[in-house]
């Protein structure tokens, strides 16, 4: 019963870790630019619209394609009406269809550079063509999102290339201004950190995966199943090889479970990243994990279609052979769905609240589905560990509603990342610690007897591990009580970055920085203030959402050594890039991206996180950044450092190269 107390802490920390933003790098793609043209002849004039597209990327024809291909180039002219006469279609060279190994199916596309022809004839005196661009470009690897590009193309082209879409001097001025020139920034590489992501991904996903074993669902099917292929082959070397066959193909079912999200990260590779700031879909995401709770209590079941599994189990028997036992594991992952379900959820909700995105999930099924199949195989390989395993019992309809007391919690994460981005007040860091306290004492409860649950056993005295588990468990009660307090004993460091920061909070404090530090929420503001005090600039590219700033905050920030330098040698700008608050009307404007779309920039959030893509090439959170008042690059921008060591060591080169430059 060890393994099962280290599963249920592994487990707890699952979306701890899966929800965290990310620190690697991430590139920003603009593989397409545009220019226009304008030519006379006789009577009609011929637009041209060329794209130099990058080494690598295709931008699709006009031309309409099958179901399941890419967006075709489309080109619209919003002023035509009244004022001049669109002739024929939009031209485009000639060419042949070629294989796109992103659609695995012959298209029409175009490599280098391409020029689009488009004839029209004025009705009254000439005036500026309006002219937009639709269009989706793929490479070998990924698509982007299709976008939309405005064009205004005079006569004279004097304003070609000019966006459309009531763009107004103050749109122009204020585009300009987000772009602050960062000097020095080309000498330091960007480093990638990807790859040890997903491994840890990878490694949460096993551990969901070895927990999920436990539940009443799968560990009862692990000595029948194992039983059925050694026992009913023709030799022991069949019924090895049915039962590793069997084993596969749950692995690669569950790695087949992340291949829609891949395709929704083709077409927009923010939509992943974006939600964990989403206010909806994190709502979203704390009702399904209640729900998931309460099927764990048992209060009702969440299964898919008993159908499904008749009907698999049917084809199973019907089949045989290798297809069969396909159709044998897909039965097993529908049958064992209401205790699967809702782990399956966490990694889902913690894997897609990163920047890792839909390759981070591939990661974490790849090693949820690894942990399900592997007892599988072993059993078959050793049948006599099939007598070291416990019966099936009441033993397991405990780990159901442990876990069930553990979604409760985790369920409130994610509601209070809606309520940190709306700043609606809701779930100040003493009342979302409160409610663990609730759950944490729930739990013990329950662990001694004292609450039960529909599919509990009969009642009789609780056995010693779980009464040893709800003592662990009174003790975790215990170490949050000092959360509630106005203390320095309030900074829980074990479980930094899961309660709100310390600064939102139910009792008044004098600076709404971390820590009690003074940080400035405006870059203009606190630049300002550095030239006035000499000093250096730590720029902090933070989320209301971000498990990993508030680790950085409580656990390495707190250090003695790093609060001085932050406190008493820099000026800390901290950049909120999820923060939904609207700006006030006057400050919102519409961005002029270098490619000639336009991006709303509404909210503070809209205006940091264009801010630091713009400026620094990067849009993971943390993002630390060393300035002087003259916008020079002190040493390399760093991610997320948990080692407090090194980060106090980047924070004093940055202000030894200070000292230097202004000497």
């Amino acid at each position: 019963m060890a393994f099962l107390k280290n599963g249920l802490l592994f487990l707890f920390f699952l979306v701890s870790v899966s929800t965290q933003a990310q620190f690697g790098n991430t590139e920003i793609f603009e593989p397409v630019e545009w220019s226009t043209s304008i030519s006379k002849k006789g009577d009609i004039y011929e637009v041209s619209i060329k794209a130099i597209i990058d080494e690598g990327w295709h931008l699709y024809s006009q031309n309409e394609v099958e179901a399941g291909g890419p967006i075709p180039t489309e080109f619209s002219f919003p002023n035509a009406d009244g004022n001049f006469e669109v002739l024929y279609s939009t031209k485009e060279p000639e060419g042949k269809e070629l294989f796109d190994p992103v659609f695995e199916m012959d298209i029409k596309y175009f490599e280098d550079e391409v020029t689009f022809t488009q004839d029209i004839k004025f009705i009254n005196s000439p005036i500026a063509v309006e002219a937009e661009v639709f269009f989706m470009v793929c490479d070998d690897e990924r698509c982007l999102a299709p976008q939309s590009v405005p064009f205004v193309i005079t006569l004279d082209g004097s304003k070609a290339n000019t966006p459309i879409g009531n763009v107004s001097p103050e749109d122009i001025a204020k585009s300009e201004a987000l772009d602050i020139d960062v000097k020095g920034f080309e000498n330091y590489e960007a480093e990638d950190t990807e790859e040890s992501s997903n491994l840890t991904i990878f490694f949460l996903g096993f551990i969901g995966g070895l927990i999920a074993l436990l539940t009443p669902c799968v560990f009862p099917m692990i000595p029948l199943t194992v039983s059925f292929f050694t026992k009913g082959a023709k030799n022991r070397k069949q019924g090895l090889t049915n039962a590793i066959l069997y084993g596969l193909f749950i692995f690669v079912i569950y790695l087949l479970l992340s291949i829609p999200f891949h395709l929704l990260d083709s077409l927009d590779p923010e939509i992943l990243n974006n939600i964990s700031t989403n206010v909806t879909l994190n709502v979203i995401f704390f009702i399904i994990f209640i729900v998931f709770a309460l099927s764990f209590f048992g209060y009702f079941e969440l299964t898919l279609p008993q159908s499904w599994s008749a009907k698999m189990d049917d084809k199973a028997n019907s089949v045989g052979g290798i297809i069969g036992i396909f159709f044998m594991a897909l039965t097993l992952a529908i049958v064992s769905f209401s205790c699967t379900g809702p782990i399956l959820g966490s990694l889902l909700g913690g894997s897609l609240t990163s920047d890792g995105g839909a390759m981070q999930l591939t990661f974490g099924m790849g090693g949820f589905g690894l942990a399900l199949a592997l007892p599988f195989a072993l059993f078959a390989l050793f049948p006599n560990w099939l007598n070291s395993l416990p019966k099936s019992g009441g033993w397991l309809n405990t780990v159901k509603v442990v876990l069930g007391f553990i979604e409760v919690a985790l369920a409130f994460k994610f509601l209070s990342n809606a309520d940190l981005v709306q700043h609606w007040g809701i779930l100040k860091r003493e009342i979302f610690i409160g409610i663990w306290i609730i759950v944490a004492i729930g739990l013990a409860l329950y662990l001694f007897g004292i609450i039960r649950f529909p599919h509990d056993g009969p009642k009789k005295r609780p056995h010693k591990t779980r009464i040893g588990l709800g003592i662990l468990t009174l003790l975790f009660a215990m170490y949050l009580l000092p959360g509630l307090t106005n203390t320095a004993y309030a900074n829980l460091k074990l479980l930094s970055g899961f309660p709100p920061p310390l600064f939102y909070s139910i009792y008044n404090k004098e600076t709404e920085g971390p820590l009690g530090l003074e940080a400035f929420k405006d870059f203009e503001e606190g630049l300002a203030q550095a030239r006035i005090t000499n000093k250096p600039i730590l720029l902090d590219f933070t989320g209301w959402a971000c498990v990993n700033c508030r680790k950085m905050e409580e656990q390495v920030w707190s250090i003695p050594q790093v609060y001085d330098h932050i406190k008493n040698d820099y000026i800390l700008i901290s950049l909120y890039v999820d923060d939904d608050k609207e700006l006030e009307a006057s400050e919102q404007f519409k961005y002029i991206k270098p490619n000639g779309s336009l991006k709303t920039i509404k909210t503070i959030g809209n205006k940091w996180a264009t801010f630091q893509t713009l400026n620094f090439k990067n849009n993971s959170q943390p993002y630390y950044v060393l300035l002087d008042g003259d916008l020079n690059l002190l040493n390399k921008p760093v991610g997320y450092t948990p080692n407090g060591t090194e980060f106090e060591a980047w924070l004093a080169e940055g202000l030894k190269t200070f000292n230097e430059n202004s000497k």
